[in-house]
Parts: C-alpha cells; sequence; structure tokens
C-alpha cells in the first residue's frame, strides 16, 4: 500500500505527464499545424466525428479548411489527409491510452476525496452505465432524423453525443455529479454521497429516455415498440437467476469476493447477449421493422461461425445469435470468478473501478441495442 507521500508522488508523476501531452500537442499544433494538427488530431481522432456529425461519407482537409464529401468514390480519390467516420488503428490506440490515464486520474480523485472504497459506489453509478447507453441511442435518433431531413440536434451540438466524443460527454456528466455529490454530503444536504450521486444518475436518465419518447410522439421516424424492452429485461432476468442459483448452488466460491455485485456484472451482460437475440434472431416475431445487423466485431464473427456450421434449416428455426449470450456468460462468470476476497482487501479503489467498467462494457451496449429496436430506429 501507497504511504501519503508516495501517492502525492504519483499524483504529480500523473498531472505532470499529462501536462507535458496537452502542451506537446497544442504547441505542435501551433508550429506545425499542417503535420501535427491537420495528419494526425484532425485526422485521426476530430476529422472522423465532424465527418459523422455531417452524415458525410468522408471529411477532407485542404488549405486550413475541411470540405465534406458524400459520395463514396469520391473519397478513395481525395488527396490526404481524409478522416472516414469511425475507428481507426490509431485512434484507437489514443483512445485506449486515454481510458487508462483517465482510470488512474479517477482512482487518484477518489483518493483525494477520500471515497470509492465501498461497495456503494458501484450501485450509485449503476444509473450512469444505462445513460451511457440511452444516450448513444439519441445519436442514433439524430442520425435517422437526418436522413429525414429532420435533424433534431444540430452541429456541432451533435459532436457531445457522436463516438468516441459521446464517451467524454458522458465521463464528466458522471465526474461532475461525484464531485457534487460528495460536496453536498460533506455539507449535510445528504447522509451519503451515494444517495444524491444515483439519484443524478437516475435523473439524467429518465431525461434521456423521456426525450426518446418524445421523439415517438412527434416523429415519425422514431417508433415505439415496449414488447422489445419487456423481452429483453425479462429474459435477462430469468437468465441471470438461473445462472446465479447454479453459481451458488454448485461452486459458490466463485462469487465469494463480488457478492451480489457479481449478480449485476452477470445481468448486465445477460442483457446484451439477450437484446442482440430479440434483435437479431426474433426482430420478426417482435414486430420489427427494417433489418438489423451485428454491431460487435465479435458478435459478428459468432454469427458467421453458427452460420457456417448449422445448416440453414436449423439457423432458420434457432437462429444465429444465441451463441453471442452463452458467450457473454460465460466471460461475465469468468470475470467475476478472478475478483476473489484478496483483491477487494488489498486494492478496494482498483477493484471497484474495474468491475464497474467491466459492467459498463457489457451494459452499455446493450442498454443501446435494446432501446434502439424499442424505439424502432
Amino acid at each position: 500500500m501507497d504511504t501519503a507521500s508516495e501517492g502525492l508522488d504519483n499524483e504529480r508523476t500523473w498531472a505532470g505527464a499529462v501536462a507535458a501531452a496537452i502542451v506537446a500537442l497544442v504547441g505542435g499544433a501551433l508550429v506545425f499545424p499542417k503535420l501535427v494538427y491537420d495528419g494526425f488530431i484532425w485526422h485521426y481522432f476530430w476529422g472522423p466525428v465532424v465527418a459523422d456529425a455531417k452524415g458525410a461519407s468522408c471529411a477532407v482537409r485542404e488549405s486550413g479548411t475541411t470540405k465534406f464529401i458524400s459520395d463514396a468514390e469520391a473519397c478513395a480519390t481525395a488527396p490526404e489527409p481524409v478522416a472516414v467516420p469511425g475507428y481507426t488503428l490509431v485512434s484507437e490506440v489514443g483512445y485506449a491510452v486515454t481510458l487508462i490515464v483517465a482510470l488512474l486520474g479517477v482512482v487518484f480523485l477518489l483518493r483525494r476525496l477520500d471515497v470509492g472504497r465501498e461497495r456503494s459506489l458501484f450501485y450509485a453509478l449503476f444509473p450512469f452505465m444505462l445513460f451511457g447507453g440511452a444516450l448513444r441511442v439519441v445519436e442514433d435518433a439524430n442520425d435517422a432524423l437526418r436522413q429525414a431531413g429532420a435533424e433534431a440536434i444540430p452541429f456541432p451540438w451533435n459532436t457531445l453525443i457522436i463516438s468516441p466524443i459521446i464517451y467524454f460527454t458522458v465521463f464528466f456528466v458522471t465526474l461532475a455529479a461525484l464531485v457534487v455529490s460528495v460536496a453536498l454530503a460533506r455539507r449535510g444536504v445528504f447522509e451519503e454521497y451515494e444517495y444524491s450521486l444515483a439519484g443524478i444518475g437516475t435523473l439524467v436518465l429518465a431525461a434521456t429516455i423521456g426525450y426518446l419518447f418524445l421523439l415517438a410522439l412527434t416523429t415519425g421516424r422514431v417508433g415505439l415498440h415496449p414488447q422489445v424492452l419487456v423481452v429483453v429485461l425479462v429474459g435477462a432476468t430469468l437468465v441471470t437467476a438461473v445462472v446465479w442459483w447454479g453459481i451458488g448452488r454448485y461452486v459458490p466460491e466463485i462469487n465469494a469476493g463480488t457478492g451480489f455485485i457479481g449478480a449485476v456484472i452477470i445481468w448486465g451482460h445477460s442483457v446484451d447477449g439477450v437484446a442482440n437475440v430479440a434483435v437479431l434472431d426474433w426482430a420478426g416475431a417482435l414486430g420489427l421493422e427494417g433489418e438489423y445487423g451485428a454491431k460487435h466485431p465479435v458478435n459478428d464473427a459468432i454469427i458467421n461461425i453458427t452460420s457456417s456450421m448449422l445448416p440453414e434449416s436449423v439457423t432458420s428455426v434457432i437462429g444465429t445469435a444465441w451463441p453471442f449470450l452463452l458467450v457473454k456468460i460465460v466471460a461475465a462468470v469468468a470475470v467475476v470468478w478472478v475478483f476473489d476476497e484478496q483483491i477487494f482487501e488489498e486494492s478496494p479503489r482498483y477493484a471497484i473501478l474495474l468491475l464497474i467498467a467491466i459492467l459498463a462494457v457489457g451494459l452499455g451496449p446493450g442498454t443501446r441495442d435494446m432501446l434502439r429496436a424499442t424505439f424502432g430506429i
């Protein structure tokens, strides 16, 4: 365990490294704008976002200005730097490094605030994980409305809900809620900071879903299929209940460390798995219009493997997405098993943050898939 002086040194090292990186990027962009800004920052990070926000096939940076092209063939012959909506290997590495740095910063912040050692933080942040997935559906709805000529959130505000910027938006909303909640608790407004933190999360989640309901009632492009919501939530709950009962009955050592948090982890990943099965295999039975495809590379690969191994006469009956649900359950149970009591005793803050991240990886995409189908987007 770090001493107080060692912890302070680690914080200073982290802050110095972050400041140095920012100075290098900003300074480089000012001194070498074509090389650093156009060729790196814009090309791999900001360009794909603005191209997506404008609904363009690509964006081209030329003489300090950005041009948007809707023709895919023209994008292929355009001079570099050309930015296409989506991710590249460079941007994925950059975002992964940013995530690690941000998590370290959060650990230092939690230590400064003297919170985060209790498991109650995990439950207090639960609404924010649902909020992240719901906000992604607002992005999907805005894209659908834009294609119909009725964009609800105009540029540049829509960049805040476009991937990957949306992850920073959710992160800073959550971070602000945490700081405000701790401040309110220390002023005696609330007995514990977790109450107000969960309340803020529930409020932003309700506002986001309420906005989607408003779009469903006032626009023709956003629909409403509540049966999807029922099927996914009930299905995920039943799957979790069966798995959790089996663990407690036959291998109780699996959840000895996490306790009920383990059940929440399995439920979150079950939502992702059941949502994929419902949308990809049961769309017709649920009355969904349009075509839905796998958004996760792993899910897409599993579907392709299932399709190649089983005859069409079988897959037409049982579908091809159900193995993804099995993979999600196995992975979630394995993660729960890894987090034993020793991890919580030695590094409780790291353990709680990692479990929050693990739940978000499953519940976030699952919430998005479930709500997209619910609102017919």
